[in-house]
């Protein structure tokens, strides 16, 4: 017998009605959206309209609303923690959008609290099922380029911004933005290990008071280094992915990747010589390179499905939570050492630990 989840999605503007609600609306099997919160009325009747759902004034009466298995929560960022922690000790699961939290005090106070409550806290890195993610690491972990030097991810725009995601008393920025689904994605790649983390944070064309130019370097023990850089100050706006390996490389995006490589064993034996080249020449030499290319089959947003499936499977079928908080918690000490200080030693000169 399937069990559908009964949902209630607090804020309705572009994550919570064109990102969670649409892709709910696309699992009917799994889940219903059985009730909203938001301040504006003409959104919270535009969900009664689509939903058939109940509509809520305010976020305690959503959270008094029995009927209610699992919030969404899809407020601006100041309130994701606050609004998380009230739903849990309400009894609900919870979703929360990114960025978790604005600090990392705000995110331990999260898991603690869903660790007390016993229940399920997960957050929308919806990013780590993208399609091109996924293929980029299969790529790589086939061992095809060859050990791994460099990741460069991108994403690039020129564009003036002035929304409440440009100012800080709301959480905003680039780098809780956009950035929080690079570091995750970047996290993932890493695996386990700690990295190091350079970062440069700087204002270029938001009218608001946050940054909207990110660049982060994190480098991990006997790992490529992973050049991330988030930015609306970008005319010429190179592809999201650059990998750089010892026996090939892959570059695309979203849409369409491609790489190349080849086998050491097809090139001639050679050694350092001193001996002047001929001509007065460079070395160089014919790489007989093996090509291939990926061109993804699903809509952009076909992660945000993925995500609710697996939340699905976690929920009914007793799998393990994809997401998990503790694994976000990493993103958040990211964002933590890139707003402290730039090369991640603090002000007592101790580099502070995830």
């Amino acid at each position: 017998m399937v069990m559908i989840v009964k949902v209630g999605i607090a804020g309705l503007g572009r994550s919570g009605w064109g990102i969670h609600a649409d892709t709910l609306e696309k699992c009917p099997s799994m889940y219903r959206v059985a009730a909203v919160f938001d301040p504006i009325e003409q959104r919270r009747t535009e969900a009664v309209q689509r939903f058939g759902c109940k509509a809520h004034l305010d976020f305690d009466s959503l959270m008094r609303d029995r009927d209610i298995e699992l919030v969404a929560i899809a407020t601006p960022s100041h309130l994701h923690a606050k609004q998380s922690i009230e739903a849990l000790r309400a009894g609900k699961m919870v979703v929360c959008e990114k960025p978790m939290a604005t600090t990392l005090a705000e995110t331990d106070a999260m898991i603690e609290t869903a660790r007390e409550t016993g229940r399920l806290l997960t957050i929308f890195q919806n990013r780590r099922f993208d399609q091109d993610f996924l293929k980029v690491r299969e790529v790589i972990q086939s061992g095809k380029l060859g050990r791994i030097v460099l990741i460069k991810m991108s994403s690039h725009s020129f564009s003036r911004r002035w929304d409440w995601q440009t100012l800080q008393k709301f959480g905003g920025g680039e780098l809780n933005n956009n950035g929080s689904h690079s570091i995750d994605q970047a996290l993932q790649l890493l695996g386990e290990k700690e990295p190091e983390v350079f970062c440069d944070l700087q204002r270029t064309l938001t009218l608001g008071d946050s940054e909207d130019h990110v660049k982060i370097v994190l480098k991990a023990p006997n790992s490529p280094a992973i050049d991330i850089e988030v930015t609306h100050a970008c005319a010429y706006p190179q592809n999201r992915w650059i990998v750089m390996g010892t026996k090939g490389g892959l570059t695309g995006n979203a849409s369409s990747l491609e790489w190349k490589y080849f086998n050491p064993d097809d090139l001639p034996p050679r050694q350092a010589e001193t001996e002047p080249t001929p001509d007065r020449s460079y070395n160089w030499e014919g790489i007989p390179w093996k090509e291939e290319t990926w061109t993804a089959t699903e809509d952009y947003d076909a992660g945000a499905l993925t995500f609710y499936h697996e939340l699905y499977r976690t929920l009914r079928q007793g799998a393990p939570l994809s997401v998990t908080p503790e694994s976000v918690r990493k993103v958040m000490w990211v964002i933590e050492m890139c707003r402290e200080c730039r090369n991640c030693i603090g002000a007592s000169g101790q580099k502070r630990r995830v």
